[in-house]
């Protein structure tokens, strides 16, 4: 495990310094990169993707977050462009309203939520925030399939929300895992501010 701190870092600096550490690497390695600000996370995430990585993302706490990048090897090319981009968040809300997608098998429809949710990870716009209601507040709890996914959002700045009503009805409380608790009020705020609503 290598790890770069790239705390108190402003942009392009924690990407030269993830850089130079991937191409340090002479076989398989997963590098650590700590940064105190989402755009830097994103900028990172960014970079290392294009460079074969596997990368997953963590908000650690208040301004500190953990990006781990999982290399085979150097990347094959060391030209890869450090440009500080801007942040890739628009306004727009996902809403998650059950644990699963569609309607018809109930397995195939929690396969695809995870494939939903995994996807939105791969946007190059992220959405501003993501909203989990009725079944769909189990997804951010323990045990759920998609948290990796849903962290390394809110490590880059997606807002995850889930329906305070809904997490006492099913009794999952103390089971929320990811983002914070919110009510209806805000809820419907957010989708009624929004640019663009998705909906799996």
């Amino acid at each position: 495990m290598v790890t770069v701190n790239a705390m108190g870092d402003n942009c392009p600096i924690p990407v030269i310094k993830a850089k130079k550490a991937m191409q340090a690497l002479t076989g398989p390695e997963t590098i650590e990169v700590l940064v105190d600000n989402e755009i830097a996370v994103q900028n990172v995430t960014k970079m290392a993707s294009s460079s074969g990585g596997t990368v997953t993302s963590e908000k650690l706490g208040e301004k500190e977050y953990k990006i781990t990048i999982a290399m085979a090897g150097a990347p094959a090319t060391a030209e890869e462009d450090t440009a500080c981009i801007p942040d890739m968040r628009d306004n727009t809300v996902v809403v998650v309203s059950s644990d699963r997608m569609g309607i018809g098998n109930d397995e195939l429809g929690k396969v695809l939520i995870k494939g939903f949710i995994f996807a939105v990870t791969q946007l190059d716009t992220l959405p501003k925030t993501m909203l989990f209601y009725n079944g769909g507040a189990t997804i951010t709890c323990e045990e759920s399939d998609s948290l990796e996914d849903l962290k390394s959002l809110e490590a880059q700045g997606v807002e995850i929300l889930t329906c305070g009503t809904c997490l006492d009805y099913y009794g999952l409380k103390e089971k929320l895992a990811v983002g914070s608790v919110t009510n209806m009020y805000s809820i419907v705020e957010k989708m009624a501010g929004a640019n663009k609503i998705l909906r799996p």
